[in-house]
């Protein structure tokens, strides 16, 4: 990545949250992850048989506007994510997109500081990934009422990572 933008983990202390009761009130239940590939949201890269996981429901934009002091309104959604079970200690430092599978498709949400929806893209990552990224964060960012970036699976519409303005 040489744009400045970074694709952004759950933060720590939402962590420590979700890992005892998650965004839809329920109890965290960990489990043994036995076949590996999961998309890890708390270290930004895909499990590995054997590790300890769960499957939580994350509210990331209702997150943000509290401590932005914003009002989603209607935009905060919560869905499932994966996260490790324990603390991971985040995401290795060396760069790129996660969950960047060429060929693959996702979305990208643009929020204004208000936490309402400004529009988006659906990206077909084709066989260069990070560079599809760089072109649709360039262009989401190059409007000033941008404030962040959701990126999402097309297919299952799970949050995947937040982008903020550099």
């Amino acid at each position: 990545m040489t744009s400045g933008y970074r694709a952004r983990p759950i933060e720590e202390t939402a962590l420590a949250e979700l890992r005892e009761r998650d965004d839809a009130g329920r109890a965290c239940v960990p489990h043994t992850d036995r076949e590996g590939g999961a998309p890890l949201r708390c270290c930004l890269r895909t499990g590995a048989a054997g590790e300890r996981i769960a499957l939580v429901s994350y509210a990331p934009l209702r997150r943000w506007a509290v401590r932005t002091g914003a009002d989603p309104g209607a935009y905060d959604e919560q869905g499932p994510v994966f996260i490790h079970a324990e603390d991971c200690g985040g995401p290795a430092p060396e760069g790129g997109y996660p969950f960047a599978r060429a060929g693959g498709w996702r979305t990208a949400r643009r929020y204004d500081a208000r936490g309402h929806i400004l529009g988006g893209r659906v990206l077909d990552l084709g066989s260069d990934p990070d560079g599809v990224f760089e072109r649709s964060l360039a262009e989401a960012f190059a409007d000033p009422e941008v404030a962040l970036v959701h990126v999402r699976n097309a297919e299952f519409g799970c949050f995947q990572f937040e982008v903020r303005r550099p």
